[in-house]
């Protein structure tokens, strides 16, 4: 069998290691032979969530971003895990805006491939129905994924159904997501039939992290069991709690029988500039970890954990990490077991650093999980499963009412536009404001000059 790979290294390799923190320049410098080293599809960070990342940390225009991909890649499949939320540009998103941020990326030539999921918060029923024609009319390939999670509600018989409800949106892969890491060759070996047995022949590829050192192990046995594309990084950017290494896993594939297409000897370079810029930057070097029971407690993934330490560590509580992991597995138990993936493994994390922080659970709640108990994020985010007391209390509070339903009401992009500087505002800057609710920080990355 041939082994294809899709390369996560420039987003969500860097996602995991480096807090989203790869600049524009850091990717130029050797998105080219990536581009031109046999994958079978290249993972970019243009997603709606990394824009804000750009803007308010990196100080950098994501179009610029957009534009050079572009450029530097233009034969490559290029795709982004957030190719498609129920709320890209913020909960909650019109359609309006949904509509246009897709239109310029596919303008820009900067994605030819939508990742998005159908079991996290409620895609199948609210948003599959427009966004996938949506994307099918721009052109782009889709790639529908499965959340892995564990908990009493996710077992082999519903991952079984999802994936043949995801058939009637006829993707052109689906994709098991196994953001935590957790996937144990047991569990693997009844899971992966359960999903290829009723995929009715769509191609299903394999996406984990290194978060408990298994995934290897894992990806080798998902070949055995008809999984033929699998997701890894390159080094530095690989392993830990980042996608397993492309050149560990092609020569194990190898050593099973299998072919591969990637060449190799065009991606050395690569790692040594990657690692030049790793060591000027300051920035980790992923290396293996040691086995951690922990992460299947708590299950948050890699890349949230990079980012929660990095926003901890700017308040001063980095030594507090411990606990607020730990008061996770509260917060994501009274919620009704959502699967730790964006944007529930965000906002999950963020209560429990407040409820750590403040020294009480729930005094301070943020928007997301009253919008959660609303139901905003669907039937499948498990809130249906809530604590009643906590639902209750929730909805009850004042700013609940102020919230409404959380639901977007079909605004004109007119409409839009006349709020954020009328019609002379080109439709990229207005995206740009509308994701940065103004001007403000819109105009500091500006003043921060261009890419270096």
């Amino acid at each position: 069998m041939e082994v294809r790979f899709v390369d996560t290294t420039f987003r969500d390799g860097a996602q995991s290691l480096w807090a989203s923190s790869m600049r524009v320049g850091m990717i130029e410098a050797v998105a080219e032979d990536v581009g031109r080293a046999g994958f079978a599809v290249v993972e970019v960070p243009v997603g709606a969530v990394y824009f804000k990342k750009f803007i308010r940390d990196l100080k950098e225009d994501p179009w610029d971003m957009a534009r050079m991909v572009a450029r530097k890649m233009p034969h490559a499949v290029k795709s982004c895990m957030a190719g498609g939320t129920l709320n890209p540009l913020g909960a909650p998103t019109p359609r309006a805006i949904a509509r246009l941020f897709y239109e310029r990326i596919a303008a820009n030539k900067a994605l030819n491939r939508a990742q998005t999921f159908a079991n996290t918060y409620g895609q199948m029923e609210n948003e599959f129905p427009w966004t996938i024609p949506m994307f099918r009319n721009l052109g782009m390939q889709v790639a529908i994924g499965l959340s892995y999670t564990i908990s009493p509600r996710h077992t082999d018989a519903y991952y079984a159904q999802k994936t043949r409800d995801i058939l009637a949106f006829k993707p052109d892969a689906i994709y098991l997501e196994d953001q935590g890491g957790l996937l144990t060759l047991d569990r693997a070996r009844t899971l992966i039939p359960a999903i290829v047995g009723n995929a009715g022949g769509v191609p299903v590829e394999l996406h984990s992290h290194c978060t408990t050192v298994l995934t290897p192990l894992v990806y080798l046995e998902a070949l055995q069991m008809g999984v033929a594309t699998l997701h890894c990084a390159i080094p530095p950017l690989a392993d830990g709690p980042s996608q397993p290494s492309i050149f560990s896993i092609a020569r194990n594939a190898r050593l099973q029988g299998h072919t591969t297409a990637i060449d190799e000897a065009l991606l050395r370079p690569v790692v040594e500039r990657l690692t030049a810029i790793a060591m000027q930057e300051k920035l980790p070097i992923g290396t293996p970890l040691e086995y951690d029971c922990a992460q299947y407690v708590h299950q948050v993934p890699g890349g949230v954990i990079s980012n929660l330490r990095h926003q901890l560590a700017g308040m001063r509580m980095e030594h507090r990490l411990e606990e607020v992991l730990e008061e996770s597995v509260q917060i994501r138990r009274d919620l009704g077991y959502p699967i730790m993936v964006t944007p529930h493994s965000q906002f999950m994390v963020t209560q429990s650093a407040i409820n750590v922080a403040t020294g009480a659970r729930y005094r301070h709640v943020i928007d997301e999980l009253i919008l959660f108990a609303q139901g905003v994020y669907g039937e499948d985010s498990g809130y249906t499963w809530m604590d009643q007391n906590l639902k209750d209390r929730l909805l009850g509070m004042p700013r609940a009412r102020e919230l409404g339903t959380g639901r977007p009401r079909d605004i004109p992009l007119k409409e839009i536009r006349a709020t954020l500087g009328g019609p002379g505002v080109s439709d990229e800057e207005l995206l740009l404001r509308y994701m940065m609710k103004g001007t403000e920080e819109v105009l500091a990355m500006r003043a921060a000059g261009p890419p270096r």
